[in-house]
């Protein structure tokens, strides 16, 4: 079957010819939506372990996470390389001497051969991108921005707490220093139509950026997106919905960006609705079929 677009593990195993896996990191980090900075609250559908794995309240290291990580997942996908990937909130949240420490220990692990670090547009100054620059010339650094969606009403009714050109000036501010970049888009927010995340499609495709991850918003316990799901003031995407959507963005980005995510995963525990979104390989195939049924393709409309 024809590649349809660009996905990481591909992109992976030609930069380091084997299978390479990411391994969640939470490093017991923080974030300006949650501690006062901003709000207390965080964004609407954030819970309070932040899509976190809470193995930093368990009392494991980083060291202790990758270790575990290592073995898992090397059993399962036979990988041999690993990246660490913290996760947890805004991993560039800390002082510039804390962030190195955690970088450290990460890359000292024996075949980790490189870092992705979720973080928000808000988060990165000189100093940090400074250290990741250093970094960068011996190995992959991705940095994961949150955007979410490039519409600024949409920003501030989720109480994102930055805006679109707050997003525009991290990216300009990362470029040029070896640092991969990758935007977090989220598909099914309250209010937004077709054409808004299409617009957030061709938003992302003009800044040079060099990967995305698509979510899906789905309600997770003890958040306020809850409420507005119990009141009924917000309703979730249908599967076919959110495939049909997926198709659609990634025909309107350029063709060499990486896919690092197409679909979220949420905790079964913690997840109030849609229920389908537990079903990750029914949807990635879903997305993977209507791509061969459109016979379309990452990048076919972007220009």
């Amino acid at each position: 079957m024809k590649r349809r677009y660009n996905d990481l593990n591909t992109y992976l195993r030609n930069i380091f010819g084997c299978r390479v896996q990411k391994i969640t990191v939470d490093a017991g980090l923080t974030c300006p939506n949650r501690d006062g900075t901003l709000s207390h609250g965080g964004c609407i559908y954030c819970n309070i372990r932040g899509s976190g794995t809470g193995a930093h309240a368990k009392g494991l290291s980083v060291t202790r996470q990758l270790l575990n990580g290592k073995n898992s997942l090397s059993k399962r996908y036979n990988a041999r390389k690993f990246i660490a990937y913290f996760q947890s909130f805004s991993n560039t949240y800390a002082p510039l001497p804390d962030l190195q420490r955690l970088y450290d220990e990460a890359l000292k692990v024996d075949d980790i051969v490189g870092l992705s670090i979720g973080t928000r547009p808000d988060c990165v100054d000189e100093a940090v991108l400074d250290l990741l620059q250093e970094y960068a010339k011996h190995y992959l650094i991705w940095l994961e921005y949150g955007l979410q969606s490039a519409r600024d009403a949409t920003l501030e009714f989720i109480n994102r707490g930055h805006d679109v050109q707050c997003f525009k000036d991290a990216v300009e501010k990362t470029k040029n220093r070896g640092i991969k970049i990758c935007a977090h888009v989220i598909l099914g927010l309250p209010d937004e139509n077709r054409q808004d995340m299409l617009h957030t499609a061709a938003t992302i495709a003009k800044l040079g950026i060099d990967g995305v991850k698509l979510h899906l918003l789905y309600v997770v316990r003890g958040t306020p997106l809850e409420t507005l799901y119990h009141t009924g003031a917000f309703k979730c995407l249908e599967q076919s919905a959110y495939v049909d959507l997926v198709c659609d963005f990634l025909e309107r980005i350029p063709a060499e960006m990486v896919i690092q995510r197409l679909t979220g995963d949420p905790h079964r525990q913690e997840l109030v609705s849609p229920q389908w979104a537990l079903k990750k390989t029914e949807t990635l195939n879903l997305i993977r079929e209507t791509l061969e049924k459109r016979d379309t393709w990452q990048g076919k409309y972007f220009k």
